[in-house]
């Protein structure tokens, strides 16, 4: 069965070792505004949560969150996700963040990602509002 844990910055470096390869790929997605090293230490200043999902055989993913409060409403935002067999724990990940979202105050949770997300995501609910994107500074 698969079980989702917040991991406390103090208990961060037990898990790193099997969760850095899923933080590595999800850096290269942020197109140079981060790297392995910087997720790990925003997870350990504790400006940023720690997720991950397991069972008594693998750590199968791990979600980084963040709380956002805008001025009419507070926000859950995960902002980097990484793993294997994401439909397995999906769900159950999502449940969590939903529960840590309310108990936030938070109103929604959301996140910038690739389009694909939204098929990942759209049985849940999630709706195309824009699209992100980036104009170089020459």
């Amino acid at each position: 069965m698969i079980k989702i844990s917040l991991i406390l910055p103090e208990y961060v470096d037990s898990v790193w070792g099997e969760i850095e390869g899923y933080m590595e790929k999800a850096a290269e997605h942020s197109y140079g505004r981060y790297k392995t090293e910087d997720i790990k230490a925003v997870i350990l200043d504790g400006s940023r949560q720690l997720w991950i999902a397991y069972d008594d055989s693998c750590v199968y993913g791990a979600v980084v969150t963040q709380v956002f409060n805008y001025p009419r409403i507070n926000a859950l935002a995960f902002h980097f996700i990484g793993g294997i067999e994401g439909l397995k724990w999906k769900t159950p990940m999502l449940l969590m963040l939903q529960r840590f979202a309310k108990d936030c105050n938070c109103g929604v949770i959301e996140s910038i990602g690739r389009a694909g997300w939204l098929k990942i995501f759209g049985p849940e609910g999630a709706t195309h509002k824009g699209i992100f994107f980036e104009i170089p500074v020459e």
